[in-house]
């Protein structure tokens, strides 16, 4: 199963607020705020935009890599490796 079908209404919900939070700072700086200001609504947008990654992730590993587990063999191991380089990608972000 590929996609985020089990929590795509928190999902969508989530991906709104960071939304409403980028326009947020974009506002800030056409209005010149407070650059410690911006700076916390940047974090702020920073955390839930990681919580919108951890969030299909978890589900990945526990559906798709367990499935893939339980079959072995090279399945297994593509399903291992692909959240492996996601972690990895967003960790360096």
């Amino acid at each position: 199963m590929n996609g985020h079908t089990d929590g795509k209404t928190d999902l969508r919900k989530r991906v709104s607020r960071v939304a409403g939070q980028l326009r947020e700072i974009a506002r800030m700086v056409d209005e010149d705020k407070y650059f410690i200001d911006t700076l916390r609504q940047v974090s702020a947008a920073t955390r839930a935009l990681r919580t919108v990654a951890l969030s299909p992730l978890s589900d990945h590993l526990s559906h798709c890599v367990a499935e893939a587990s339980a079959e072995g063999g090279a399945v297994a191991a593509e399903k291992v490796r692909e959240p492996n380089a996601a972690i990895s990608r967003l960790v360096r972000s």
